[in-house]
């Protein structure tokens, strides 16, 4: 009698601790259900498709799911999932390596009888001004102190940028036309720069309807011609500029109205990034006086890739850790292209997007047990339209991503929206949200939450969807 009245006596005080966290999860689970109710009433998604997952982010244990099977285009929260991939496959110390050659030979009087080579591995930061070490001023001086400590005074024969590794500049395929001109939509090459960009300074006219006139560009691109078709709008009317060129493109073509009170460099992508390294290099050696016999060229002049190469210099971006703060704080399109590339080549020396985007689907299909067709991604920054992924897969990675050696550096990546860390995802039609997130009452949740084909404005609906989202603070 005295044992069984103690583990009464002690029940009454062990059985309600213990029950606690489901008490909180199914509260929990109430409140979101009933926020998700509200939210898909609202007529703007009358037409449209809205999947939601949160997951207990302590145990992985689904607290609310709906439409979670569903692919749904993802926008930019296709990035959390190329982060976690490059993370995992390359690690967070990895760095891209561009090396610097001379071919042929060096003469009397420092005369090259040869070429000065740059040679890529697909560095999506090389010339970019994000990184101290990596911008384009401090690497042309670089390379030009290298050139003349070797003893060059002249060059007879030509820069070359070489963007041979992943087989010349290219766009993934999917992405659309009014995209690829801007620097949203800039392609990816083995030889960067500059994030495959330039900037361009309008001044508006006086008089709305009357064309904007290009006040400079941001680096010289003379070597192209730009064809300016931009008209002044009225104030407020903001940035509707366009720029249209595709690879390798000599003619470049900005469209559309620039507001007449905006103050904003509009940035467009560069058609052949490897030669515009080639160009700048070439051009600031000739400062110095170390001419030229010939004009710069892409990786195309390259004829034979076992030419004999001196090693000038080996420059390493920073590492994967730094390239994926700025690649999922500021959605930069390029690096999410440039490490699916890179998984590619790591892994299965494969160079094409899409066998990159394959690899990564058989990586969580056999890390996770997610199908590709939950994970049917066609690039790594989410700007193709063809992209469909289901919640479920992206809180699942997110998830996995907790329990990682490295996931300091991807949370400390991850922006911060509504006083949550998530990454967004907009594109027409598409808007997204997935992150990880803590309350005030200690509870701790992984979500993804993506809505297809909404009308309306999209400011309207982040509103909205952050309302949602408030139910898990």
């Amino acid at each position: 009698m005295k044992i069984s009245a103690t583990f009464t006596l002690l029940s009454i005080f062990i059985l309600p601790l213990c029950s606690t966290p489901t008490f909180s999860q199914s509260t929990s689970k109430s409140k979101i259900e009933e926020a998700y109710r509200q939210f898909e009433k609202d007529p703007a998604l009358k037409n449209g498709t809205v999947s939601l997952t949160v997951l207990n982010a302590n145990t992985g244990e689904p607290i609310f799911q709906q439409n979670q099977q569903v692919g749904l285009a993802t926008a930019s929260t296709m990035k959390i999932i190329t982060a976690a991939t490059a993370f995992d496959i390359l690690g967070k110390d990895f760095k891209f390596k561009t090396n610097l050659y001379y071919t042929g030979s060096i003469q009397a009087g420092g005369v090259l009888h040869g070429d000065i080579i740059i040679e890529g591995s697909g560095d999506p930061t090389l010339g970019s001004n994000r990184y101290p070490e990596s911008q384009e001023e401090q690497l042309l001086n670089k390379w030009i102190y290298t050139i003349q400590s070797a003893g060059i005074k002249e060059i007879q024969g030509r820069i070359i940028g070489d963007d041979s590794r992943y087989g010349g500049y290219q766009v993934p395929g999917g992405w659309i036309w009014s995209d690829i001109g801007n620097y949203y939509g800039a392609g990816i090459s083995s030889l960067n720069w500059r994030e495959n960009a330039v900037g361009v300074v309008f001044n508006p006219n006086s008089t709305i309807g009357k064309p904007a006139t290009i006040e400079k560009l941001t680096a010289d691109l003379s070597y192209l011609k730009i064809v300016n078709e931009v008209s002044t709008g009225k104030n407020g009317s903001g940035d509707n500029v366009y720029a249209y060129s595709g690879p390798y493109a000599s003619n470049i073509y900005i469209r559309g109205t620039y507001g007449l009170d905006l103050k904003k460099t509009i940035e467009i992508s560069v058609p052949d990034p490897a030669y515009d390294v080639a160009f700048q290099l070439s051009k600031a050696l000739s400062h110095v006086g170390i001419k030229t016999a010939e004009p710069p060229s892409n990786g195309k002049a390259i004829a034979s890739t076992n030419i004999a190469k001196q090693l000038l210099d080996t420059h390493e971006s920073p590492d994967l850790a730094n390239i994926i703060y700025w690649f999922n704080q500021k959605s930069i399109n390029l690096y999410g292209e440039a490490l699916v590339k890179a998984i590619a080549y790591q892994t299965a020396q494969k160079t094409e997007t899409n066998e990159g985007t394959s690899l990564i689907q058989k990586y969580w299909e056999n890390k996770l047990q997610i199908s590709s067709s939950e994970l049917n991604n066609q690039d790594g920054s989410g700007l193709s339209p063809q992209n469909r992924v289901t919640t479920a897969a992206m809180a699942k990675i997110m998830q996995y991503a907790q329990s990682q050696s490295w996931f300091p550096e991807f949370y400390k990546s991850l922006p911060e929206y509504n006083n949550m860390k998530m990454k967004s995802g907009t594109i027409n039609g598409a808007l997204g949200y997935t992150g990880i997130h803590q309350n005030s009452s200690g509870e701790k949740f992984t979500f993804a939450l993506l809505i297809n084909n909404y009308s309306g404005s999209s400011s309207a609906m982040r509103n909205r969807m952050f309302t949602l989202l408030d139910v898990l603070k």
